[in-house]
């Protein structure tokens, strides 16, 4: 059966080979994508959605723009990490038309969740989300299941010493929604960088996709090389973190990750701004609101992703 999924994105790199992932996957049914700032500004993210949409031949997906800034701070964009056009600089031109019929996120989100069957993957920061509870508290508690990815739990920050992107992006966004959860008695799959650290798209990897497939290997390395200079340069990795088809593939498998219910909040100011912080210890002695990802098999992750980009069935543990 089908689950009926909503993808909030900021595309960014690795959003764009999230939604690669997912519209090649025929347990989801994606009734839209919506945009946040983050990675890229709103704009500039609906535009690569757009543009990832049609390299897959799927621009019958519906696009709608969300929030252009977080709910309190200044808006700071992560183009140093993705490139001045958000993938990689690539510089792939616009898609048009575009039959957009201008409804936003917010408006998307208000008439889609009309029940209890549709479930929300977010992979930038929680603006939108933070926005539909503001103005419709009662649609943001009809979603099914909510994963998140974002926060960190024992793993350091991406942005601070320990604060990840997402949630430091938009801190007040993501207190919002924890905080909502814990009154709704509700919980989010927080997939953050404690498990997607161990996705790591390789050179080797990167060169069995363009061997396989070469029209959708040379796309991902053309959207991709900005990514490994940047991972090279500040972490010292060979390869790129792929962060948010994790998140896409724990919708798909469940089963892939690993981890443990926890009352969790999101620091809003100070040194800690952004930081996901998870009672893992029960001090506050409150019901978990998330279940914070500690494990991954590598292994159910790589076979499908590959085999699902490249239309192939792959070879065992190329990805080893």
């Amino acid at each position: 059966m089908q689950k009926k999924v909503v993808i909030d994105c900021d595309p960014g790199i690795d959003d764009s080979l999230a939604l690669m992932l997912a519209v090649n996957s025929p347990e989801l049914d994606i009734a839209g994508i919506t945009i946040a700032a983050g990675n890229a500004p709103v704009d500039m993210g609906y535009q690569n959605a757009r543009k990832v949409l049609s390299f897959m031949n799927r621009t019958d997906i519906p696009v709608y723009k969300g929030a252009a800034k977080p709910l309190r701070k200044k808006y700071v964009n992560a183009l140093d990490t993705h490139g001045a056009d958000g993938l990689g600089e690539s510089f792939l031109p616009d898609v048009s038309p575009d039959h957009s019929t201008g409804e936003s996120a917010l408006s998307f989100y208000q008439r889609i969740l009309t029940g209890d069957d549709c479930s929300v993957i977010a992979l930038g920061p929680l603006t939108n989300l933070a926005e539909l509870i503001v103005h419709s508290p009662e649609k943001f508690q009809n979603i099914r299941e909510l994963v998140s990815m974002g926060g960190n739990f024992r793993s350091h920050g991406n942005c601070s010493p320990v604060a990840e992107y997402n949630y430091w992006e938009d801190p007040d966004a993501a207190h919002l929604v924890y905080q909502t959860l814990y009154d709704m008695n509700k919980m989010i799959r927080m997939v953050g960088l404690d498990v997607t650290r161990k996705i790591v798209l390789t050179p080797t990897i990167l060169s069995y996709m363009k061997r396989v497939n070469q029209k959708v290997g040379d796309f991902v390395e053309k959207i991709t090389k900005f990514y490994f200079d940047f991972h090279w340069e500040w972490e010292h990795i060979i390869g790129c973190v792929i962060n948010d088809p994790l998140a896409v593939m724990s919708v798909i498998d469940p089963e892939i990750l690993q981890g443990f219910p926890a009352y969790t909040d999101i620091a809003t100011e100070g040194i800690a701004e952004g930081q996901s912080v998870v009672d893992s210890m029960n001090f506050y002695r409150r019901h978990a609101n998330a279940e914070i990802c500690t494990g991954v098999n590598t292994d159910r992750f790589w076979k499908p992703f590959l085999t699902r980009l490249l239309g192939v069935e792959v070879e065992d543990e190329i990805w080893k």
